[in-house]
């Protein structure tokens, strides 16, 4: 295995997975030598892929990969943040190195044991279906041991009030799998669900001003791509309406981890996500997203104990990843020979890069990259 591309669905681009055994061990020697993919990249016709999933077997005898995930960030060609990770990049890792030889071959009923070693994160893969051309996966994020679900709130409260345009904002900063800012919408003059997803410009520098008010608030980096930050609506019945920003423009979905964190956030008492969820309705169970792009439904699971609830697990499931062949790196990117890649030498095709945004070091850093 030497690199491969593989898109999950929803995913705003592929994911370009590397097998980290033929890569440095070093951060700033590993950021040197992905740039220099990134170039490479970005000479064949796919600058535009701004993931990427580093992969190894893993020598811990409870897990079966070691990944690490690295965000390639617009602003120049050798800029990169380590931090956080990616749940659909996640799948696509497995469903690569599936393909290419570094785990057995994905069946249905398989489960896949992923170690995220940027954020410690426990991440099962369970196989609903494999066919020739992808996967469909359930992505389970457990908490070993469990959590305590307050500890998942960053400031200890369920909301957090920022001041943005010369008006307060409630928001609630969650983190589970990624941190997240939920911010009602209604709260930004948005009534429905049709004004959302339609919101063009304004709304999107609204976040971002959103987003940069809450870094300088908590004394955070807001260069690099965390927190994330997404909208969320009441739907009747329960449901869920949400959108959330990528770079340069609007998520199409929503991260997986999104979800992951919006399921979650549901889930504890006084937060944006729960209190709007119950005024639609929702009570206990399935928790129904809706996204630009579609639905998707998330589970959770907390045990209440003495001390209050905590957090086991939280799954998503229905999650399509294709696989896209081998991405066409040169061998000398990589320290040795990691494979045998003739299994599956063509290229996908490519489609054009996504246009650079014109921007200002502030704005950029008012912009979170959805994964």
């Amino acid at each position: 295995m030497s690199g491969y591309f593989a898109n999950a669905h929803g995913a705003p681009c592929p994911t370009l997975v590397l097998d980290g055994r033929g890569l440095p061990e070093e951060t700033d020697e590993l950021l040197e030598r992905l740039a220099a993919i990134r170039a490479d990249l970005g000479a064949g016709g796919a600058g535009h892929v701004l993931k990427n999933a580093i992969v190894r077997p893993s020598p811990h005898p409870l897990f079966d990969l070691d990944y690490r995930f690295v965000q390639s960030l617009p602003r120049s060609p050798s800029s990169f943040d380590l931090r956080g990770s990616c749940g659909h990049s996640i799948l696509a890792a497995v469903e690569a190195a599936a393909r290419s030889g570094m785990i057995p071959p994905l069946v249905a009923g398989a489960r896949v044991r992923v170690n995220v070693l940027n954020n410690g994160d426990n991440v099962v893969c369970e196989v609903e279906e494999a066919a020739d051309g992808g996967t469909r996966f359930t992505a389970h994020f457990l908490c070993t041991p469990t959590k305590p679900v307050r500890e998942l709130l960053i400031t200890g409260d369920p909301v957090t009030e920022v001041r943005v345009d010369r008006t307060v904002i409630p928001v609630s900063l969650v983190s589970m799998g990624n941190p997240y800012v939920f911010v009602p919408a209604g709260h930004l003059g948005v009534t429905s669900r049709q004004e959302l997803f339609a919101a063009g410009d304004e709304l999107f520098a609204q976040f971002g001003r959103i987003r940069l008010a809450v870094c300088e608030q908590q004394g955070w980096d807001a260069s690099g791509a965390f927190p994330k930050i997404a909208a969320v609506l009441p739907e009747p019945g329960g449901a869920l309406a949400v959108r959330a920003v990528s770079v340069p423009s609007w998520h199409p979905t929503l991260a997986l981890t999104g979800a992951i964190c919006l399921g979650t956030a549901v889930g504890i008492e006084g937060t944006v996500p729960w209190s709007l969820a119950r005024a639609g309705g929702h009570r206990d169970g399935l928790v129904r997203l809706v996204t630009p792009g579609g639905e998707l439904q998330v589970s959770a699971s907390s045990v209440l104990t003495d001390t209050g609830p905590r957090l086991a697990w939280v799954s998503v499931a229905g999650k399509q990843v294709d696989y896209q062949g081998w991405a066409g790196l040169p061998a000398g990117r990589f320290n040795h020979p990691s494979g045998n890649t003739s299994a599956s030498t063509s290229t996908p095709t490519s489609t054009s890069a996504s246009a650079s945004a014109s921007a200002s070091a502030k704005e950029l850093a008012c912009l979170s990259l959805s994964v």
